[in-house]
């Protein structure tokens, strides 16, 4: 009987049949694991050297997130308070809260030596990706859209995945998220929900929300 086939398309087969199999595998395992949340970060919530909890200081004595993050309406970034911010409050020489507390012991020492407070980072973008906060709250997004409901957290984690889709969906539909930007920092307030898209409508027209879809936006 003539052979139709070699036999070197057997093995061929063979091999097409495994790097199928291989490149699959590899398609699978890497979609998990840029969607898990080691990778974006969800969830992470690292131990800080002082313990501040946002619950207290926002939800409970109702303290403005631009007493400690300053610059946030000026400035790309939203800055990390320094050791004088707290000692307005926890001055063991002016017998303020808590100033002689060990657990304090950190924001004293960075007051009276200059050194900083090894705060521990929580949200982070990738080295490639740029984000301008001033911008955004500038323009009605308030910090729980990025950040979750910092107010309720006795410890910060991070809330959102802060990747490209994510980012892309919201420059969608922008008008979905957008406040008064006299709310932006009012992490309790929510809008009438009969009313919410409309409202995010005229805020969006009002203040010329246009964000951009071009990559050279992020990447610069």
């Amino acid at each position: 009987m003539p052979v139709i086939f070699p036999r070197s398309l057997d093995f061929r087969v063979r091999q097409l049949g495994v790097g199928l199999i291989a490149a699959v595998g590899l398609l699978v395992t890497g979609f998990y694991y840029y969607a898990l949340p080691s990778y974006t970060r969800v969830g992470y919530t690292p131990e800080q050297p002082v313990p501040f909890s946002h619950q207290l200081h926002v939800g409970h004595l109702g303290m403005d997130c631009t007493y400690c993050h300053q610059s946030v309406f000026e400035s790309p970034h939203a800055s990390v308070p320094a050791a004088q911010t707290c000692m307005n409050c926890h001055n063991p020489k002016k017998a303020n809260v808590k100033g002689a507390s060990p657990l304090l012991a950190p924001v004293r020492n960075s007051y009276d030596t200059g050194a900083p407070v090894e705060w521990k980072r929580v949200h982070k973008l990738p080295e490639y990706a740029y984000f301008n906060h001033a911008v955004h709250v500038n323009k009605g997004v308030s910090c729980v859209s990025c950040h979750g409901q910092v107010n309720e957290m006795a410890v910060v984690s991070h809330d959102q995945t802060l990747s490209m889709g994510w980012c892309l969906k919201c420059h969608n539909a922008p008008e979905k998220s957008l406040r008064p930007v006299g709310e932006v920092t009012n992490l309790t307030w929510a809008p009438d929900k009969a009313a919410a898209e409309a409202d995010g409508a005229a805020i969006k027209k009002a203040l010329a929300v246009n964000p951009p879809m071009s990559c050279q936006a992020c990447h610069r």
